[in-house]
């Protein structure tokens, strides 16, 4: 299918969803369905270049710099729903990765679509941003002007640049260091961007930075050790975790969180180690958090 210059994909109309307001309810959602279907083949051809962005995000927060993303619309939600949960998977202070969306916070629950059409909000937005910081732009069309008006800010600091799109010749492509278009083509309903687009700024954002935190050392194989434990249900699944890492039973496990000050990546490393949770946490220390290389200082390899 062409498409028009200048226009995004995401604007072109579908030419296989034309007669979807003709068709009953379960053949539109299975249409619907077909098209959500090519969202994750279109992520997975451009995961090099998800994996470039980890690389540059990693960089950043281990030498003490802080990832910040920008986005408008349904792509500036999904960048504030994944910053605000890295912080209770994955303990991540809040500050260090930042989510700013178009409108500010009245914008999650309320459209403010006018608002993305101004750079210098986007840019004012980016003024905090120093060399080390990485800036992570999100938007469909790769045209917001908010967004552009941040990674220019950024470029202008100092800082990394990462740009998500679902639009091959984004046209904000020149402001970014890392470029990740996801050719998700047109939308089931013409323009409708929460749809195909918007699931694959969700699977992008997924993936980069929960490979973050995994190459930062948050986890221990697949399992969350810097969990936030701040209700029963998730205190639950600290001790569950102990046990799933260990073999060992509960009430042991139980007992080793306590010693750790209720710190589960403590607590698993004396189980691993046998050691107590002030060796651990001396270990971990010196290790940057890694556990793999706390067991191996503490096994003396």
């Amino acid at each position: 299918m062409s498409v028009s210059p200048g226009v995004s994909p995401t604007e072109e109309r579908n030419p296989h969803t034309v007669y979807i307001d003709q068709l009953p309810t379960l053949d539109m959602l299975r249409l619907i369905n077909a098209e959500d279907a090519k969202v994750a083949p279109a992520v997975s051809a451009v995961l090099p270049d998800v994996a470039e962005a980890v690389e540059l995000a990693v960089t950043a927060l281990r030498t003490g710099g802080r990832m910040h993303y920008f986005g408008a619309g349904t792509s500036g939600r999904m960048a504030v729903l994944d910053a605000a949960e890295l912080h209770p998977t994955f303990g991540v202070g809040y500050e260090r990765v930042v989510a700013h969306i178009a409108g500010g916070l009245p914008a999650l629950h309320t459209a403010a679509e006018g608002v993305e059409d101004d750079a210098e909000l986007g840019a004012a937005a980016a003024a905090e941003l120093v060399a080390g910081d990485l800036a992570v732009g999100a938007t469909a069309s790769g045209a917001t002007p908010y967004v552009g008006g941040a990674l220019r800010a950024a470029r202008a600091a100092g800082a990394g640049t990462v740009l998500i799109s679902a639009n091959p010749n984004a046209p904000l492509a020149e402001l970014a260091d890392v470029v990740i278009a996801v050719d998700t083509g047109p939308e089931a309903i013409t323009g409708s961007t929460r749809m195909k687009a918007g699931t694959a700024q969700k699977l992008v954002l997924n993936a980069l930075s929960t490979a973050v935190m995994v190459r930062l050392g948050r986890t221990y194989s697949n399992l969350m050790t810097d969990m936030v434990a701040s209700n029963h249900k998730l205190r639950g699944r600290q001790v569950r975790m102990l046990a799933q890492a260990t073999g060992l039973p509960a009430e042991a496990c139980t007992a080793a969180l306590a010693e750790a000050g209720g710190e589960s990546k403590v607590a698993l490393v004396a189980l691993l180690a046998q050691t107590p949770a002030a060796n651990a946490r001396r270990a971990l220390e010196r290790s940057d958090g890694v556990v793999h290389a706390a067991l191996a200082e503490l096994h003396g390899r």
